[in-house]
């Protein structure tokens, strides 16, 4: 049998995952990774760390599946997505730490950037609102604040990367350096139109066109890992953004399909085809992953604080001892008695983009019990992605799209029936959690099989996806209008 290897990258622990064709998990490994925060508002992160627990996820994952590198048929990468990485083309060696997507010490190029009218123009040709959240403004920081690194990328010696650009430098022993479309397209400086780097764009940054990575379908090869790496000479198949990747590995290749990972944060993705729409309701465009040259796109929403309420719960107001009994002290009580909690610690989010939006608690009496708050704020999570749902929904009204039928989910919160069950309350539709969870892994390790014949088309990937649970609504529309109210109305409480 032939395996493939998923090289998954995130914020807080890299990880390796070793599938079978059939998409079911044989191995995993995972390690942390060290949060670097030099001053308030700053995140960064060691990418040659990075690099080193990366690697060695990959050595466990292999070994605890019994397998050999020459059993792998590809590998497929995904990462955390706009964290920034520049480093010198000749030692491979990073010229300052990764600025990390969380990071905001670019927001005063963004005003710039904004006051020079530069919005409109950006928006329309990457689909992307301007904000310190994207790469091109972090990669700019680290030109104009790192000693001699203006001079060293006129003179064509620096390399500028995502993550996965990153590791297949690494990988290929500085062989290749490339990025697909669905990491460019994070970055502030690609044309999802043309699925090339803006000259225009660059200019406006004062960034040199010879840092920037070639460009590639997610689904193609991007070098092979040096066989002294792992034991054998792999193809790198397939690479996308975390997001697009979850997108990919739920099967949401038709227009209309629509994915939510419950983590941290949510991250709502609509896959909207070929067609490339501007939303009116406060969310963004992107580029999905791509199997072939087409350009595929998604309408994307991301709520700050989803499943991190629950922590909030746990070591704020000490409501429990461990994040795993939430459901049961939320189940203690029949509602939550009218409590609506608004968890805006960092500001809103899609679609209400309320950056001054501080978190609240309404609807208290003197029946309010820590079970109501708990089952509160456990709710929230479903109120924000209704939300984003909603605006998703009249955004393809307006686009003369189906209506959603159903929303797939992933994530850690997905596991909370009780959460799944409201959301498809408020919904309306049934809310599908699938059989393996682990979709963003997934996805990278389809597009990867894809690139190297394992799978013939997305067709076949579709078949090989199944539903664990649907969540059908029980609620009559008239009472999830009723409670979608109540929350809009608790929002417009939260700016100060």
């Amino acid at each position: 049998m032939t395996y493939l290897l998923a090289l998954d990258q995130g914020t807080s622990s890299s990880r390796s995952i070793v599938f079978d064709p059939s998409g079911h998990t044989v191995a995993m490994a995972q390690r942390e990774l060290t949060q670097i925060y030099p001053q308030p508002g700053w995140v960064e992160h060691d990418a040659l760390e990075i690099w080193r627990i990366q690697l060695a996820t990959a050595h466990e994952a292999l070994a605890k599946a019994g397998i050999s590198a020459a059993q792998v048929k590809a590998v497929g990468i995904t990462n955390q997505r706009e964290t920034t990485v520049v480093w010198n083309r000749k030692t491979g060696l990073p010229i300052h730490h990764a600025i990390v997507w969380q990071d905001r010490r670019a927001e005063p190029t963004c005003v710039e950037l904004r006051a020079r009218g530069l919005a409109d123009t950006i928006r329309d040709k990457t689909g992307l609102l301007v904000d310190a959240y994207f790469s091109g403004t972090k990669l700019k920081w680290i030109l104009d604040n790192v000693p001699g690194a203006r001079e060293q990328a006129a003179h064509g010696e620096l390399a500028f990367g995502t993550i996965d650009s990153w590791l297949i430098w690494q990988l290929t022993e500085g062989r290749v350096h490339v990025t697909d479309v669905s990491n460019a397209s994070r970055t502030m400086l690609f044309n999802v139109h043309t699925n090339l780097w803006d000259e225009d764009l660059l200019a406006a940054l004062d960034i040199p066109a010879s840092l920037m990575p070639a460009v590639q379908p997610s689904a193609s090869h991007f070098g092979e890992v040096s066989p002294a790496l792992l034991g054998a000479a792999i193809p790198i198949g397939g690479v996308a953004g975390d997001q697009q990747s979850a997108l990919f590995g739920q099967a949401c290749f038709k227009a209309g399909m629509v994915k939510n990972t419950y983590g941290t944060g949510c991250f709502m993705l609509m896959h909207t085809g070929g067609n490339f729409q501007t939303s009116q309701n406060g969310l963004i465009t992107t580029s999905a992953a791509q199997a072939n040259a087409q350009p595929q796109y998604a309408l994307e929403g991301s709520v700050f604080v989803g499943g991190a309420v629950v922590q909030w719960l746990r070591d704020g107001l000490h409501a429990i001892q461990g994040s795993g009994e939430v459901q049961s002290l939320a189940q203690s009580v029949p509602d939550s008695g009218g409590v609506i909690v608004v968890p805006a610690f960092t500001g809103l989010g899609a679609p209400y983009w309320k950056p001054d939006a501080r978190g609240s608690i309404t609807g208290l009496t003197r029946g309010s019990t820590l079970a109501h708050i708990a089952r509160a704020a456990l709710e929230s999570i479903a109120f924000q992605s209704a939300a984003l749902l909603q605006a998703m929904s009249r955004d393809a009204v307006i686009a003369g799209a189906a209506a959603v039928s159903e929303l797939r989910v992933d994530g850690g919160a997905c596991v909370n029936d009780l959460l799944m069950q409201f959301q498809a309350d408020l919904l309306g539709i049934p809310v599908v959690r699938p059989a393996v969870t682990e979709t963003t892994a997934l996805g990278a390790a389809y597009l990867a099989g894809l690139s190297t014949g394992v799978y013939r088309s997305t067709d076949e990937l579709t078949d090989l996806w199944k539903a664990e649970r649907r969540f059908l609504p029980t609620l009559p529309p008239a009472r999830a209008k009723e409670l979608m109210e109540r929350w809009e109305h608790a929002v417009r409480q939260t700016s100060l």
